[in-house]
């Protein structure tokens, strides 16, 4: 331990980052920015080589910043090299299957066979991916005890759940508190060591097991009361109230209420997948929460319910002519607004449930996404009415489902024919051609 000690508090010790992704690349600059020596690993050799040209692919990074740290950043798909550095940290995806969502802990497994015959002594490897509790003794603790290392003697096994907000200017990993837990008490003062260099505060936890909960319970807390929110506004439109204005009253409330908005589902990486993850292993434990998978149910089938409402309108509004389709405008496909990152967006399943009816033609339009994936096709953005906002009229129905600040909501009123208002930005608007959900 001594020797790796000594490294992190000279910032001798080499940090190796494997997912450069949203969580990932952050990472690699904070630890450049205090002045380690980084290698970052990624399958995606397209990313290798645009960080390598300067060329930031997240929105949230800009690329001068890359140029600033690109001399001490090494960039490589080559997994040999792993035993040159001294802190491996992992920020690797953790999906749900698609048909049963349980847990899909494919790149978990995927790495861990990496591992196992190229880590060394007096290394840490520490786990940010979200996922339940119980993975990282599960999944690192049988490779590191195959190759006789002593966990908390030679060999340190930490977890450290990421807490990044893309687009949120105010936190980063600076300035928000890492959670951290270790294998041994040994482990946990490697983790508070590394993290301290990184983070303004480090919080220490008991077990592994609590600091990966700790991951879940704040994601599950958001889930069910968007859920709650998104029930309250089921229940607010059968009685002809508006949802945002009891919101926005009961927000006045300086003390036990925290508000939350309904909208179309959620996305991100964590918020749809934690209520499952965690519903999976307390099954595992013989006890069903039905209250927390409830919640992911709700926000889940959200957007069947839009498209389900979409559809209904634009029968209701069918014109007179025969085969001519219904062209309808998707504005904002991103899972929040004002970041380019689309994972588990509500956008793509509101597609792929209005794209079951052929006389549907679907365009979308995100000022920070150029191409989207769906079941069946890829779909390029729209561009016209960024210069002609008159063009709007051409769709049937425009709908909002992700609100980036930057885009002119007056213009687009006023230029369209019929608006289904996911987000709530015209929830002052008292007119006919908008419908809120």
């Amino acid at each position: 331990m001594d020797n790796l000690k000594i490294k992190l508090k000279n910032k001798k010790a080499k940090i190796g980052i494997i997912g450069l992704g949203y969580v990932g690349l952050p990472l690699c600059l904070r630890f450049l920015e205090v002045g380690f020596n980084v290698i970052g690993f990624d399958n995606d050799k397209s990313k290798i080589k645009k960080l390598k040209n300067g060329k930031s692919y997240i929105k949230s990074i800009p690329s001068s910043k890359l140029n600033k740290l690109k001399k001490k950043f090494n960039l490589t798909n080559n997994m040999n090299i792993i035993s040159d550095v001294d802190v491996i940290i992992i920020c690797l995806p953790t999906p749900l299957t698609k048909k049963t969502k349980k847990p899909d802990m494919t790149y978990i497994k995927d790495i861990c066979n990496i591992l196992k015959n190229k880590i060394r002594k007096n290394q840490a490897i520490i786990l940010e991916s979200t996922t339940y509790p119980g993975t990282t003794r599960e999944y690192f603790l049988p490779i590191i005890q195959k190759n006789k290392l002593l966990v908390g003697k030679n060999f340190y096994l930490i977890y450290s759940p990421e807490r990044e907000d893309p687009g949120n200017e105010k936190y980063s990993i600076k300035n928000v508190p890492k959670i951290v837990s270790g294998y041994t008490k040994t482990c946990k003062e490697i983790g508070n060591l590394i993290y301290k260099s990184v983070a303004k505060r480090v919080v220490t936890v008991e077990t592994l097991d609590h600091a990966e909960m700790v991951k879940l319970y704040e994601n599950i807390f958001r889930s069910i009361n968007i859920g709650l929110a998104n029930e309250m506004k089921l229940v607010c439109e059968k009685m002809g109230l508006n949802i945002y204005e009891i919101i926005n009253a009961a927000s006045t409330k300086p003390f036990g209420f925290l508000p939350f908005y309904p909208g179309p589902g959620y996305g991100g990486h964590c918020i749809p997948i934690d209520p499952f993850y965690l519903s999976w292993r307390s099954k595992q434990f013989g006890y069903n929460p039905k209250f927390i998978e409830l919640s992911g149910k709700i926000n889940s089938g959200m957007p069947k319910r839009i498209a389900t409402k979409v559809t209904q309108l634009l029968k209701k509004n069918q014109k007179n002519q025969k085969n001519q389709k219904n062209k309808i405008l998707i504005l904002g496909v991103a899972y929040k607004k004002n970041v380019d990152d689309i994972r588990e967006s509500p956008a793509i399943e509101i597609i792929n449930f209005l794209s079951k009816n052929k006389e549907n033609k679907i365009s979308f339009y995100d000022p920070y996404i150029n191409k989207i994936l769906t079941r069946n096709k890829t779909f390029s953005k729209c561009e016209f009415f960024k210069l002609n906002f008159k063009k709007l009229k051409l769709f049937d129905v425009i709908i909002i489902v992700t609100d980036h600040d930057i885009l002119d909501y007056e213009k687009i009123y006023k230029n369209s024919k019929l608006i289904v208002d996911c987000r709530g930005r015209y929830y002052k608007h008292k007119h006919d051609n908008i419908i809120k959900l």
